[in-house]
């Protein structure tokens, strides 16, 4: 597919912590945006923030992304879509109420770019829920080629007696199995034009642009846990997994829609490993705010969940902010946001 280089990108989910960002990387890039959100209430922040590109952002609002159809409009006349719009409920009971919304909104969204003759790529947001295998003992690393087979057997296995967290990767992993589906199924039968292209990011930690309310809690998930890690002391210290900035992250899904080695293919973006531990040690060394790390600690210990990001550094190109830079420039917005 040739390489999509200007014209209009859809963005779902846009005035989230990933959405925002996502806007504002294909906007710098010189694209125009049409930011999907689900009132036009959520409207007015961005339209501020983005006040300086004019014309080049306009929004479709589309209230309910399962409905079919529902994103027929918005798809009319991009050359992209950006689906970053995901449904995140810790306290659902049945796992439908994880599953459906996500792979029904991705389906729909799917559906809508083959319906639009304009698209030339399809990008979707999964996560690396889908990749890492959470019953893993020992070290370990992962590639494009891992898929977590381990949450959606639970979720199948218990239904409402399954974890949370079980419930919302499974979501994660079905989500993205069904978007792989409908595009080969697609491809197959030469009923879309398109490339779909998938980026797997871990934890997504970094400075907030997106709306937020008085208190850190308005914050999105990740970036609370960062937090209460670095500031309360309160984290779950046998945690091993990967992060990304979420610029770099943003930066990655503009490079996945205009490279054109991208179609049709799975990326890992991860910045590195971390252990709660590290960011807490790497606050202390930038604020005197945050909370010294309390007891011993080997942060040259091997980490057992390591993410190879070859692929992405090969054909995107892509490189990432250190820790110390996501967490010196997270730090100092919560200082502007008087939770320091």
């Amino acid at each position: 597919m040739p390489a999509v280089t200007s014209g209009k990108v859809l963005v779902t989910g846009a005035n989230g912590f990933i959405g925002v960002w996502t806007v504002k990387a294909f906007l710098d890039a010189g694209f125009s945006v049409r930011a999907q959100v689900r009132s036009e209430s959520k409207t007015a922040h961005l339209k501020s923030l983005f006040s300086s590109f004019g014309d080049k952002l306009e929004f479709a609002i589309v209230a309910d992304l399962t409905k079919d159809g529902s994103l027929d409009d918005a798809v009319a006349g991009v050359v992209a879509v950006a689906h970053t719009a995901s449904p995140t409920n810790l306290l659902a009971d049945h796992p439908d109420e994880h599953i459906k919304p996500a792979v029904e909104g991705t389906l729909n969204c799917l559906r809508a770019a083959a319906k639009g003759s304009s698209v030339k790529r399809f990008l979707y947001l999964s996560s690396c829920a889908t990749v890492v295998d959470p019953s893993a003992t020992g070290p370990r690393v992962y590639d494009e080629s891992c898929w977590n087979t381990v949450d959606d057997a639970e979720v199948k296995a218990k239904g409402r007696a399954a974890s949370q967290l079980s419930k919302y990767r499974a979501s994660k992993i079905l989500a993205e199995r069904s978007a792989w589906k409908f595009y080969e199924e697609a491809k197959a039968t030469g009923s879309i034009v398109w490339d779909l292209t998938v980026v797997n990011p871990p934890w997504v930690f970094g400075p907030s642009i997106q709306e937020l309310g008085e208190s850190y809690e308005s914050m999105n998930a990740s970036d609370q846990h960062l937090y209460k890690a670095i500031v309360k002391g309160d984290y779950y210290a046998a945690l091993d997994h990967s992060w990304i900035d979420v610029r770099d992250l943003a930066h990655a899904l503009v490079l996945a829609i205009t490279t054109p080695a991208a179609g049709g293919e799975r990326f890992i973006v991860a910045g590195g490993d971390f252990r709660w531990q590290d960011f807490i040690l790497a606050a202390s060394r930038i604020s005197d705010k945050a909370r010294p790390l309390e007891g011993p600690y080997d942060p040259n210990a091997e980490h057992t969940a390591r993410q190879n990001v070859t692929k992405a550094k090969n054909i995107l190109g892509m490189t990432y902010h250190s820790m110390e830079e996501t967490v010196r420039d997270t730090v100092k917005d919560w200082e502007a946001h008087g939770w320091l």
